[in-house]
């Protein structure tokens, strides 16, 4: 990849966070409570609320909000919607659901295609040093 396409990429993707964040197709940003340190992990998910494999993603992006709290910030696009198309493009989205994964400087340490199961997500984080946090039931 060329550099300029590369920094394109990355100017793009940076503006992308930096907007209105739409999770769960409404503006908003992860509900856990802010200890003022930015999220390790920032889980972007590309899809759409009418894909049947995006669908089977909402409750995985809302169980790992819950499971990992501020180290994770999970944001939705629909990129099926006409205000929100622009992400698909920013992103590089070939297929939806895709889920890209941004480290704290907002670079891409990770995508995948297609529905991704908790487990392996879980997998990617450990691997990334972000843990669970422990569980009071």
């Amino acid at each position: 990849m060329h550099a300029e396409s590369l920094f394109t990429r990355t100017a793009i993707a940076a503006f992308c966070l930096a907007s209105a964040l739409t999770v769960f197709g409404q503006t908003t940003e992860n509900k856990a409570p802010s200890s003022g340190v930015p999220p390790r992990i920032t889980f972007v998910e590309l899809g759409s609320v009418r894909c049947v494999p995006c669908r089977m993603m909402q409750p995985v992006m809302k169980n790992i909000e819950h499971k990992y709290g501020g180290q994770v910030k999970v944001v939705f696009y629909d990129v099926w919607k006409e205000d929100q198309k622009k992400y698909a493009q920013a992103y590089g989205v070939r297929v939806i659901p895709t889920q890209v994964f941004l480290d704290t400087n907002g670079k891409e340490v990770f995508r995948h295609e297609g529905f991704f199961p908790e487990t392996e997500i879980d997998s990617l984080f450990r691997k990334h040093g972000v843990k669970a946090l422990p569980t009071h039931d």
